[in-house]
């Protein structure tokens, strides 16, 4: 049923509270990956570990927030999120311990996911309303996008400030020293980002009304659970996210591979989330004029010609202008699956009060790789160093890709066809 949408700005402090809670936890490690690496004295599987505790605390806290997210205000929920996520960046901020820094992950798995993901998921299908779901989530993850690579650049230039001597000659203390003042910046844009929500992303009462039920019943979880595109989104996006997570490691393969800096390898990180913003749009406005479960396909068709230019061994640190086109390849596909496999919801039939639910359960299975896509990936780059285990890590890539093409067309052999617009 159409309904009026929530002003734009409503929309906006979405995009921007959506990416501003991941930071802390995920987008600091992605631009700063060498940086992180060393001021932690971890290695890539220590690292893996810190976001496998993530990912199952998550795990639990998207089965019981799924439900929340159909029973009380996205608004409220997702500024608590922002409060609580930003706290921890005072404890990353002192450069803890081993079991600390995974107590802090497995805290952050709790106020990203049990407060802030379905509330999120759910608000953005509201605004999207019947006809404009591509639009509103291709809007949404490609926002995302331009907020990630902003706080990317200025993760770089608050760190190369005070970076007091040349990157390559930075000891653990120097690189300690600056990077504090980047977690301590981006916590306190968190904050601010939470305020904004709090007292700005407000929806109408009657469509309110609408969209919250007063309990959740375990028939209604069944009758989720029974439909068939919430089994296949369960597939699509394990498939999608992990291609999403194996992004983590180009800023490593810039400096494992192409020989870059520390600073040019943070570079290239934040290059890669420039690209996010303009596919995101891009794909989502294609997609509400043709057709959403086309194009989620042709997205893993796309992942997969990316992956498989890094697996062949082709890129080398005097091609650079072939790693430049590879990553934008994959990245394309990548960033055009993450925008759709939300917005294909819509055409599964499924109720939009019951998103919360759906998408709780859908997320269950689907975001797994936070458990063990960063300890196969440490695994695979520590026993085989340098380009080997980057190949290694892209062939991952390349077989999720093809298993999510498969899913994805079946989808669109489901609903695509009989229920386009």
């Amino acid at each position: 049923m159409q309904q009026t949408k929530p002003a734009w700005y409503f929309l906006a402090l979405l995009i921007l509270a959506g990416e501003s809670v991941f930071i802390l936890p995920f987008v600091l490690a992605r631009v700063f990956r060498p940086t992180v690496l060393k001021a932690y004295e971890l290695d890539n599987v220590a690292l893996g570990l810190c976001f496998s505790i993530y990912g199952i605390i998550a795990l639990v806290s998207y089965f019981f927030g799924g439900p929340l997210a159909d029973k009380y205000s996205p608004r409220k929920l997702i500024a608590i999120a922002l409060w609580l996520t930003a706290i921890g960046g005072l404890v990353y901020a002192t450069f803890p311990g081993f079991t600390v820094l995974q107590i802090l992950y497995g805290y952050w798995g709790f106020t990203t996911i049990f407060l802030f993901w379905a509330p999120m998921i759910k608000a953005t299908r509201i605004w999207g309303g019947s006809a404009s779901q591509g639009k509103a989530f291709g809007f949404l993850d490609g926002g995302r996008g331009l907020v990630g690579a902003l706080f990317g650049i200025l993760g770089v230039v608050v760190f190369s400030f005070f970076l007091t001597i040349e990157p390559e000659a930075a000891g653990i203390n120097e690189s300690r020293e600056a990077f504090r003042y980047v977690v301590l910046v981006s916590s306190g844009i968190v904050v601010i980002v939470g305020i904004l929500v709090w007292f700005f992303m407000k929806m109408d009462r009657d469509i309110e009304k609408k969209v919250l039920l007063e309990r959740i019943t375990i028939s209604q979880i069944g009758k989720v659970l029974r439909l068939p595109a919430v089994g296949l989104l369960m597939v699509i996006i394990l498939c999608a996210y992990t291609g999403y997570k194996i992004t983590d490691v180009l800023s490593l393969y810039a400096q494992d591979v192409m020989l870059y800096d520390q600073v040019d390898a943070a570079k290239v990180g934040s290059f890669l989330l420039f690209i996010r913003p303009v596919v995101g749009v891009l794909i989502g406005i294609l997609a509400d004029r043709t057709q959403t479960t086309l194009w989620l396909f042709v997205s893993f068709g796309v992942t997969l010609v990316g992956a498989l230019l890094f697996a062949t061994g082709i890129i080398s640190d005097s091609t650079t202008l072939l790693f430049f086109l590879s990553i934008l390849v994959m990245a394309t596909g990548v960033y055009a699956a993450r925008s759709l496999y939300f917005a294909v919801m819509e055409r599964g039939r499924i109720p939009l009060v019951l998103t919360g639910t759906a998408v709780g359960l859908i997320s269950i299975i689907g975001y797994t790789p936070d458990i063990f896509a960063g300890p196969a990936m440490g695994y695979l780059l520590d026993s085989s160093p340098g380009e080997t285990g980057h190949r290694h890590v892209f062939w991952m890539l390349a077989l999720f890709s093809l298993a999510g093409s498969v899913a994805a067309w079946y989808y669109y052999r489901l609903y695509g066809k009989r229920f386009e617009i």
